[in-house]
């Protein structure tokens, strides 16, 4: 459907649009890139567009769709399914800047934000999933212990993702302050920072909230594989 809001489908959004360097297939639909992540979207609901979701994922294996509904996929199996919420930040609530330094991170910062994304799970994040936005990191003697970046870039949006801190480091503000950051420098763009929590995580909804985020609608996360 044209007239849908692109935060209703942000993965077809994105890699229709800005984020099309990173897709895979041509088609009504599309699937990031293995090394860059796992989701995949398709334009509509219509059988064409769903069966051409089903090749990508028969094609490239474990796909997740994350989406304002969730029709089935014919020639496809779930193999999990939760309910999410997105969240949307016109505005930023005031708050003194952090009190900790915190540095851009490089392609030569990969590795380690592989390894703090493995060991705290924030979402799904692969070799490449950095280059898909910037991210932002604080290091302590040389070790990168918390994290914040950018995903998704639907037009007019940019996603807010990749938040993590190591266990050993929590309860210093890290999360908040780099995400207040990172939201910050997408609203000096012109663009609206979005990002997505499972309903269940409460404490996380709540923190984004105080941040100034609040919920837009729910969404259907879903892995699919091929049946």
């Amino acid at each position: 459907m044209t007239d849908a809001h692109p935060l209703d489908r942000p993965i077809w959004a994105a890699l229709s649009g800005r984020q099309a360097n990173f897709a895979l297939g041509d088609g009504p639909a599309r699937r990031i890139a293995t090394d860059v992540g796992v989701f995949v979207a398709a334009r509509d609901d219509s059988p064409e567009s769903l069966e051409a979701l089903a090749g990508l994922v028969r094609a490239h294996g474990e796909s997740w769709r994350m989406e304002v509904g969730a029709a089935p996929v014919p020639g496809t199996e779930t193999l999990s399914e939760a309910v999410g919420v997105q969240m949307v930040a016109e505005a930023l609530t005031d708050a003194p800047a952090p009190a900790f330094a915190f540095e851009p991170l490089t392609d030569a910062d990969a590795p380690a934000m592989l390894a703090l994304a493995t060991l705290t799970k924030p979402g799904p994040f692969a070799a490449r999933t950095h280059q898909l936005g910037d991210f932002v990191g604080v290091k302590l003697d040389g070790e990168l212990v918390a994290m914040a970046g950018e995903r998704l870039r639907p037009e007019g949006f940019t996603e807010v993702s990749g938040v993590c801190t190591h266990p050993d480091h929590r309860g210093k503000g890290y999360a908040a302050g780099l995400m207040r950051h990172v939201a910050g420098r997408i609203l000096a763009r012109g663009e609206t920072p979005f990002l997505h929590a499972y309903a269940s995580n409460t404490g996380a909804i709540g923190l984004y909230e105080t941040l100034g985020f609040r919920i837009r609608t729910q969404v259907i996360v879903s892995a699919l594989r091929a049946a």
